[in-house]
């Protein structure tokens, strides 16, 4: 069993889907979670109203707003003193193609890089400063198959996006190793969450499982899981890999 009591673990995007798995699975293991929410105030009380009062923080961000990143890591970190693991879970998924206005493509691609890379890198930026005072840290990005296999054409900025978290996880390993600093990757491929059952509505789940060898969408556990053992300390020399947890439909 994962045992995480004493760790001190921001989660962003925690108030839904995956990150509601994520954050549920760490406290369930004994971590003290910090949970951001982008709006929904009401999802992330009723998450951590489940779990210890005392065991869970709600901070709230706006991570499409360029800075506010800073904010949240600054109230992350003063409620205990300090912050040993940051899982980057937040991220958005919006549609838009080449045959769009140019006006509504540019805001797509510059809303999408904007809360999937760059509110992500001033987390990471934060945690770096801060994990150099406290001998190490670790990071955890969560990216998507659509990193490696690409996308829809409608989402091809949010592959963009994804690749780009690959890339600067990699490189976070590979530049604050010696500082005892580790970082992974984390790729799902289509996970069962409500965002999952927009697009059921649509074009309906045998289409969308159709090229996933297990039969079926990913539960959020299962990404939730891994999450947990990176954050426990029991891989540290995986440091700078990425986890796929796609059901086989994208091998590497």
């Amino acid at each position: 069993m994962i045992e995480l009591a004493g760790k001190v673990i921001l989660v962003t995007g925690g108030s839904r889907g995956i990150g509601a798995a994520i954050v549920r699975t760490l406290a369930g293991a004994g971590a003290d979670v910090v949970l951001h929410y982008g709006q929904n105030r009401d999802a992330a009380a009723a998450i951590a109203a489940r779990l210890a009062p005392e065991r869970c923080h709600l901070v709230r961000a706006d991570l499409g707003v360029p800075g506010s990143a800073t904010g949240l890591w600054a109230e992350s970190v003063a409620w205990r003193g300090h912050v040993d693991v940051v899982v980057n879970n937040a991220g958005i998924a919006t549609s838009v193609g080449v045959d769009d206005p140019l006006e509504r493509w540019t805001s797509m691609w510059q809303e999408t890089l904007q809360v999937n890379v760059m509110a992500l890198a001033d987390i990471c930026r934060e945690a770096l400063l801060h994990y150099r005072t406290r001998g190490g840290g670790t990071i955890i990005n969560i990216a998507s198959r659509a990193a490696f296999r690409g996308d829809e054409p409608d989402y091809m900025h949010y592959a963009a996006s994804k690749g780009a978290v690959v890339a600067f996880t990699k490189s976070i390993a590979r530049g604050f190793g010696r500082d005892n600093v580790v970082a992974y990757a984390v790729a799902p491929g289509w996970v069962l969450t409500d965002m999952a059952q927009a697009a059921i509505a649509v074009k309906g789940m045998a289409a969308l499982t159709r090229d996933i060898p297990m039969g079926a969408m990913a539960p959020p556990e299962d990404v939730a899981n891994v999450v947990a053992f990176l954050a426990s300390g029991l891989a540290r020399h995986a440091s700078g890999t990425t986890i796929d947890v796609n059901g086989a439909s994208y091998v590497r």
